[in-house]
């Protein structure tokens, strides 16, 4: 549970920024779907934030794993601590 933790937490963080800085620059009324379908500005804070969410989790766990793969350490496992 830990390490889906180390995965989530920074990838909700750097989502919640991105979202931050995208929609600080961008009004989501003025991006059409598929050229001409308006979609609310609810919908399209929360289409953002899940897909930055979606990159940056995707980001993390390569991350993870690229940094372990030398341990062997997984992704579900109770191991709380890296053998020296």
């Amino acid at each position: 549970m830990r390490t889906i933790m180390w995965i989530l937490w920074p990838s909700f963080l750097a989502a919640g920024f991105a979202s931050g800085v995208v929609f600080a620059l961008v009004d989501p009324r003025d991006i059409p779907l598929f050229g001409h379908i308006r979609i609310s500005s609810e919908l399209a804070y929360a289409a953002g934030f899940f897909l930055f969410w979606l990159t940056a989790a995707f980001s993390s766990t390569f991350s993870f794993f690229m940094a372990n793969s030398g341990n062997q350490l997984s992704l579900f496992s109770r191991q709380t601590e890296l053998d020296d």
